[in-house]
């Protein structure tokens, strides 16, 4: 997991091929007057999906993990609440291929909020709980090919 701010990407874009167009994209249009939907990177090894979440509470959000994508989260409209467990420390569940998911029963571990403005990246190996929030937001959910 890495936090971070959309001010300062340049030291992690060389730890993917893709991070230093995404964040790019993010800094040279307006995300925030967008259509929901998804904004294309590279096909689809990388895109954007523009959310217009109504929020959750950390009971009713659930723990995922990805096995070929690594997720970049950043809201825009209000900060966010997500929830992190070390994959290994959670007991594995059925993986879904189709949407390359697994998702988990349990708490998460430890929790952080993020501003607009800010990033969290989550790999594989990073268990997620996303979207935790008391008011609707808008965010951003990045999806880049990191097998």
């Amino acid at each position: 997991m890495i936090l971070g701010s959309l001010k300062n990407t340049k030291r992690i874009e060389a730890l993917n091929p893709y991070f230093k167009k995404v964040f790019d994209y993010i800094r040279t249009h307006d995300m925030a007057s967008i259509p929901a939907g998804r904004v294309v990177i590279e096909g689809d090894d990388c895109f954007i999906n523009v959310v217009d979440h109504p929020g959750k509470t950390k009971e009713t959000s659930m723990l995922e993990s990805h096995n070929h994508f690594l997720d970049i989260h950043i809201p825009l409209s209000a900060p966010e609440t997500l929830g992190w467990i070390a994959r290994e420390d959670i007991a594995e569940t059925p993986y879904d291929e189709k949407s390359d998911s697994s998702v988990y029963e349990g708490p998460a571990e430890i929790y952080t909020t993020i501003q607009p403005g800010e990033f969290v990246i989550y790999w594989p190996e990073d268990v997620h709980a996303p979207a935790i929030s008391p008011v609707p937001f808008r965010k951003l959910i990045v999806k880049a090919r990191c097998d």
